[in-house]
């Protein structure tokens, strides 16, 4: 039998919260760690990994950042409506067709991934700021040494800001492509004296010096992530309690009749599911009133899931799946995945609210 539901603000609206001052932390934590000598710019891809560029932008160049990186010219654009002109935007995927407006009228730098970029760019934006990408070792954007050295003089008539490349492995600090990476990338940038040269995001900047170079771009440790262990916490999710009912030994909840009652049970069903980015696949895990968990039972469906909240002393109107005690990597690892995929697959149905340093 369904009990009257808790008391709620009508919207019923599950709840993510995002700390600014904790990614502007993050920052900070990481510029120290890359040295006096190292710029540290910021990588605020896939809508600043699914929290907002728009906000996170903004707070991390009145901390300091000078230096951004964006995965599409798309992002570019809007990433320059949003913290002005002043700024350097970087496009990891260089000049595809169709970026030539956010180049030309929004200032988006194209980091140059080949050698057909390359003469592109020369074709169309000679004298305007560009990068180059290289391969160390990865196999997946930038020029090997040998197309690099095809197009060497106009690369070096485009006379580019950056020289950047990208680690495999950084998050295993003993892999050996870490150093294998190292000494391609060295090799490949020594005549480049005019560029800047970068290496590391954030698994990088942890290897220490070595892989400093001149500027390094952190990325998923802004936002609390794994590798950076020292990361403070970014984001809260608390969702809200839609229904709570009895459910009787021997009765079942949800899709497939998956999980069945033992004891005489309260199982309140949440407002969230798959399509809110909480993983179908994920397993063993809680939600939390406090620092209390309560199991999820039962089938992730697409809007709904279901907790025993049987121990709880009272009724309450929300959980929290994330928070200071499971975080994004303590729920991927659950789903098995990684902190990634959790913050950048968090739903558009969330409120999302923004605290600390704007």
């Amino acid at each position: 039998m369904a009990s009257p539901p808790p008391q709620k603000d009508k919207r019923m609206q599950a709840t993510l919260s995002i700390d600014l001052s904790a990614i502007i932390a993050n920052w900070r934590a990481l510029d120290a760690l890359s040295g006096s000598a190292v710029e540290t710019g910021a990588v605020i891809k896939a809508d600043a990994y699914g929290l907002g560029a728009a906000e996170v932008g903004p707070a991390l160049a009145k901390a300091g950042v000078r230096r951004f990186f964006v995965a599409e010219a798309e992002e570019g654009v809007a990433l320059r409506a949003a913290i002005g002109a002043e700024a350097i935007i970087y496009n990891f995927s260089g000049l595809m067709a169709g970026d030539e407006e956010a180049v030309a009228a929004h200032g988006v730098v194209p980091v140059l991934n080949s050698a057909a970029q390359v003469k592109r760019f020369a074709e169309k934006f000679s004298g305007k700021p560009c990068g180059v990408q290289l391969d160390s070792g990865m196999n997946r954007l930038g020029m090997e040494a040998l197309e690099a050295a095809s197009v060497g003089l106009e690369i070096a008539a485009l006379n580019p800001d950056l020289v950047m490349s990208h680690l495999a492995c950084a998050d295993e600090r003993l892999h050996p492509m870490n150093t294998s990476q190292l000494a391609t990338f060295g090799a490949m940038t020594f005549a480049r004296a005019t560029a800047r040269k970068s290496l590391s995001a954030t698994g990088g900047i942890l290897l220490g010096a070595p892989y400093h170079f001149d500027l390094t771009r952190p990325g998923i440790g802004l936002y609390g992530g794994l590798p950076f262990t020292g990361a403070k916490p970014v984001v809260q999710l608390d969702l809200p309690v839609v229904q709570v009912r009895d459910v009787m030994p021997g009765e079942s909840v949800g899709y497939s009749a998956a999980w069945v009652a033992t004891r005489p049970s309260k199982i309140a069903t949440i407002s969230s599911g798959y399509a809110d980015g909480i993983l179908r696949a994920t397993e063993g895990f809680s939600l939390y009133a406090g620092t209390t968990p309560c199991p999820v039972v039962g089938r992730i469906s697409m809007d709904l899931l279901t907790v025993d909240i049987t121990d709880l002393k009272e009724l309450p109107t929300e959980l929290s799946l994330l928070n200071d005690i499971q975080t994004v990597d303590v729920l991927a690892e659950k789903a098995g995945t990684i902190g990634y995929e959790i913050l950048t697959s968090l739903g558009s149905r969330y409120h999302r609210v923004y605290k600390g340093e704007k």
